[in-house]
């Protein structure tokens, strides 16, 4: 038989089903296959993380508190080890923490509330002349363009944004409660966030150690070590960021105070706020310090101060950005914007918050697992020591209790045996052959108790001489069996 007939007949011993399947795998390609199969275990992932955002966004308001308090506990760490050196209780070491920065933040308010009450006051003319500056400017662009804008009808256009904002008055007030809804939930998530604050500082270790537990045992030691630095890249990147808002905010509002527009602290302290948002955060709050000194100052001094903002971007793109983020966290700059395009998007001003902190951490811990660091890592080795030691001293103690709950089990069976003749196999019911008194009397006891019991004492005083002479039988032996008795015996006897 040659080879063409054997597969042939290989063939047809195939069942249909089987060699029709055979033939779509045949007719598909082999990159199309892989394809499909990424496929659908993407579309599983994208579905999983669209369900788990889903989810998070009902919870936000037990979410984001945590959240932030997480950030502020890697910010305020070295402050607390700083309080703890110097013999304060750990809990007394995370509230007075906490107590230094509520100071540094009402200051800081203070400040900032002082300098807008007192430059609104001051610049109200100003911007009274610069808003007719700025009607005047475009009075003359328009003209240049052929266009004729004229005050009447500047001012009809003010009368139709005040009839509009009256006509839509209820809308504007339900906008304004649902501002104040979110105010209160804001203040409900600061309280919960100062709070779990205390805990993050004084027990953050023991918390992670506790969530540490659920994962199995074997996989401990590495989920350990990728949680501890994805944390430590995490508190890298906090401090590193308040150092770059720092320097936005300094450069910012020196240029500001320098160029005179109005506001220059509080346009400062809303830089150095805004630039916690990489890139995109000093951007838009260096464009109200422009807005300011267009209005203040005019169209030079606005010029100017663009320039002022786009150095200080220079700056911390080209400088900052390379040399104390990227050894710190080691982003891509467009890692960065797509994390913060991407937590835009999905949740807003608090993903554009959290996104680029969240990729920091992620991208440690994964640094982490795929290089197995934990291999050579000293405190992920003890840990596994120490679960190797744990294993091998449950499974001590369940040799143990095991050997215990065999030896209980085997006193019951021959307690049971003792008690209830006819269990034991070395002992059935009655077996032959058996000497001494005990058996003799135990049988002729059994023999008593099949039979009628006397009717009178006289029938019971024969029964026990007769058990009596059968045991004096047993323990002295007759003559007639070869032994010879001494006379002092048989007199002994008689």
């Amino acid at each position: 038989m040659n080879t063409v007939e054997k597969i042939e007949l290989m063939e047809e011993d195939v069942p249909p089903r089987m060699a029709e399947e055979q033939r779509i795998q045949d007719d598909v390609p082999w990159g199309v296959r892989i394809a499909a199969a990424w496929s659908w275990r993407v579309i599983v992932i994208l579905a999983f993380i669209g369900v788990l955002i889903w989810l998070l966004s009902h919870i936000s308001l037990l979410l984001i508190p945590l959240l932030v308090a997480a950030l502020l506990a890697t910010l305020l760490r070295p402050l607390h080890n700083l309080f703890v050196k110097f013999k304060f209780p750990r809990i007394l070491a995370a509230i007075t923490t906490l107590i230094v920065l509520i100071g540094f933040v009402a200051g800081l308010l203070y400040l900032v509330g002082q300098q807008l009450v007192q430059g609104f006051a001051e610049m109200a003319n100003q911007v009274t002349e610069g808003l007719f500056e700025l009607v005047t400017l475009a009075e003359e662009t328009a003209a240049g363009f052929g266009i004729e804008i004229s005050s009447d009808q500047i001012n009809q256009g003010l009368e139709e944004g005040l009839t509009y904002l009256q006509d839509n008055s209820e809308t504007i007030l339900g906008g304004a409660m649902a501002i104040g809804s979110t105010a209160g939930n804001v203040v409900i998530g600061g309280i919960l966030a100062l709070f779990t604050l205390i805990f993050f500082l004084a027990d953050g270790r023991k918390i992670w150690d506790f969530l540490v537990f659920f994962a199995p045992g074997k996989h401990r030691p590495a989920i350990h070590g990728a949680g501890r630095r994805g944390w430590t890249a995490l508190g890298s990147y906090m401090r590193v960021q308040v150092f770059v808002a720092g320097v936005d905010a300094v450069g910012i509002g020196v240029g500001a105070a320098l160029l005179g527009v109005p506001l220059a602290l509080p346009v400062a302290v809303l830089v150095f706020l805004g630039s916690f948002i990489p890139i995109v955060g000093a951007v838009v709050t260096g464009a109200v310090a422009v807005i300011l000194a267009l209005v203040a100052n005019g169209l030079g001094n606005a010029l100017l101060m663009v320039g002022v903002v786009l150095l200080v971007q220079q700056i911390e793109s080209n400088i900052l950005q390379p040399i104390v983020m990227g050894k710190a966290v080691r982003l891509h700059p467009l890692a960065v914007i797509l994390a913060v395009t991407a937590g835009t998007t999905l949740l807003g001003i608090v993903g554009a918050l959290f996104a680029v902190p969240v990729l920091a951490f992620v991208n440690r811990a994964a640094q982490y697992l795929v290089k197995e660091e934990w291999r050579s890592d000293p405190e992920a080795k003890a840990m596994e020591r120490l679960e190797k030691e744990e294993a091998i001293k449950r499974a001590a103690v369940k040799e143990v209790q095991e050997a215990e709950e065999q030896a209980s089990l085997a006193n019951i069976t021959r307690r049971l045996k003792e008690t209830i003749p006819g269990l034991d196999p070395d002992r059935p019911f009655g077996r032959r052959g058996e000497s001494g008194v005990g058996n003799r009397t135990r049988m002729a006891a059994s023999e008593r108790g099949t039979q009628t019991r006397p009717e009178t004492r006289a029938e019971a005083r024969e029964a026990r001489q007769d058990l009596r002479s059968e045991t004096d039988d047993v323990q002295h032996p007759s003559t007639a069996e070869g032994e010879h008795l001494r006379p002092e015996d048989e007199g002994k006897r008689e």
